[in-house]
């Protein structure tokens, strides 16, 4: 399973942007994809991930800001980033989890100047 991610960026506080995650491999028709965040010296965080049957799980503090969609028939998951916050700032991960394995992607930086 492969997963390539694309939309991170430079962006001012306010501003938007968009990331996109398409997974290729042996994908399951049931599955979970999600992003996750790690900002430098602070642990990997859930931000939303969301079940290919539509439920979807969001961070606390990206609720009202963050929309996470899918479509299933291309095995990619996004994340409409609005709103963004100098605290945004990260590297941003794609997972997929298939049964009982996880697999990552290779991570995109999101900077989000003040």
């Amino acid at each position: 399973v492969q997963l390539v991610e694309s939309g991170g960026g430079l962006v001012q506080a306010g501003g938007s942007l968009r990331l996109s995650c398409a997974a290729s491999g042996i994908i399951f028709s049931s599955n979970t994809m999600g992003w996750y965040r790690q900002a430098p010296g602070k642990q990997r965080e859930l931000v939303a991930d969301m079940y290919s049957g539509g439920n979807r799980n969001y961070a606390d503090s990206v609720k009202g800001r963050f929309t996470i969609s899918r479509d299933n028939a291309k095995n990619t998951v996004y994340l409409q980033m609005n709103s963004l916050k100098p605290g945004d700032t990260a590297v941003y991960y794609c997972r997929i989890v298939l049964g009982m394995y996880g697999y990552w992607g290779q991570g995109t930086q999101v900077t989000v100047s003040s």
